[in-house]
């Protein structure tokens, strides 16, 4: 079950951030041409929350059920220092959990702003924020932290 659910997460990774590049290039375009709010962007911004959303309950699962991570809190004092093991005991759960946060509030106050220009602008501030701290919590092939494949 461990295996299928980090291959789920590793897979979804990609769907998460192909949509928060699509949702902030129709953020910027809409805000920088002056374009309306259309369907079709409230869609992405409520399919890209969606889709994070979906990929940090399979975190939240993958890290109950990592061996590293179990490992990690077992031996939290000496673990500390080994880079691989803290990155997922601490930094990328809690990276994750900011980012998957900030584009919650990016969602929703996007949602309630009352001009076009509001609703693009909020959408691309808080969006690209999380787009960062996710790009520094993914651990990359090249990751000084912890280097994993780009897929499983």
């Amino acid at each position: 079950m461990y295996q299928t659910l980090l291959e789920g997460h590793s897979y979804l990774r990609w769907l998460v951030l192909v949509s928060l590049l699509c949702s902030i290039y129709i953020a910027y375009k809409g805000y920088s041409q002056k374009l309306s709010f259309t369907k079709t962007a409230n869609l992405f911004r409520h399919w890209t929350a969606t889709i994070a959303h979906i990929q940090l309950l399979f975190g939240i699962l993958v890290y109950l059920q990592s061996p590293i991570v179990k490992y990690f809190w077992r031996n939290y004092k000496e673990e500390f220092q080994n880079l691989d093991a803290s990155f997922f005991g601490i930094i990328h759960i809690a990276l994750m959990l900011i980012a998957i946060i900030i584009v919650t509030i990016g969602s929703a106050l996007s949602k309630r702003r009352k001009t076009d220009e509001e609703k693009f602008k909020t959408m691309l501030f808080w969006f690209l924020i999380a787009l960062v701290i996710i790009f520094i919590a993914i651990p990359w092939p090249f990751s000084p932290l912890a280097n994993r494949p780009y897929f499983r």
